[in-house]
């Protein structure tokens, strides 16, 4: 899971980074509180962001700051130092609904139903970050799903608390990420290696093969 994660974890932090700069014209858009709806959210994460910076040891960020006289680095660098919990916090607050929603149509998914999946995104990374039990975890979380979705999908005979549900998500963006993607092909294998791992405890359908989101095309 963790492996597929980083993939999504790279695609979003640079998605965010230039469309929202590219649409602003601004490359500080992260630290011009204008364009954020909370100002406490966005005074907590500026104070993030003042740690990250003045604690960073990266090479980009001290060529940085030893070679211009700007506040802050601009939000391709920023993005690359702060938590995935910060970022998915700072999209969060992005006052422009129109720029939310651009951002969320690159994974072809509603500003609601993007926003909760890449909370379950930033908790499950968060889980095999530590070495979590994750495999047969009841997630709290009820990710949303939009009535119509405009990619195949699963059905209701996959759980919603479980794993298999959050790994179908990670399918999603994987799959749009990544065109021809090889992650069913791993997961088969992993599922083979262990065949006395049970299904129900992670959430998987019998039939989970048919469903739309792992149907071969």
């Amino acid at each position: 899971m963790f492996n597929e994660i980083e993939k999504i974890e790279v695609s979003l932090r640079s998605t965010l980074a230039n469309v929202v700069a590219k649409e602003t014209g601004n490359i500080f858009w992260m630290t011009d509180g204008s364009l954020f709806a909370n100002p406490n959210k966005f005074n907590r994460t500026m104070e993030l962001i003042d740690k990250e910076v003045n604690n960073s040891k990266e090479d980009f960020i001290l060529h940085f700051k030893s070679k211009y006289s700007n506040a802050y680095p601009p939000a391709w660098m920023l993005v690359e130092i702060l938590p995935m919990g910060v970022v998915t916090r700072i999209y969060e607050n992005i006052k422009s609904n129109p720029l939310k929603k651009k951002i969320a149509a690159c994974y072809d998914l509603p500003v609601p139903v993007f926003t909760s999946w890449l909370t379950v995104i930033t908790l499950t990374r968060n889980s095999c970050c530590h070495h979590a039990r994750v495999w047969n975890r009841q997630y709290a979380i009820n990710p949303m799903v939009a009535r119509k979705m405009k990619r195949p999908w699963i059905s209701d005979a996959v759980p919603p608390h479980r794993t298999f549900y959050e790994i179908c998500i990670i399918k999603w963006f994987i799959d749009i990420i990544s065109p021809h993607n090889d992650m069913k092909q791993h997961f088969l294998s992993l599922l083979e290696q262990y065949p006395s791992v049970d299904y129900k405890a992670i959430g998987i359908p019998q039939d989970w093969q048919d469903e739309p989101l792992w149907r071969e095309i």
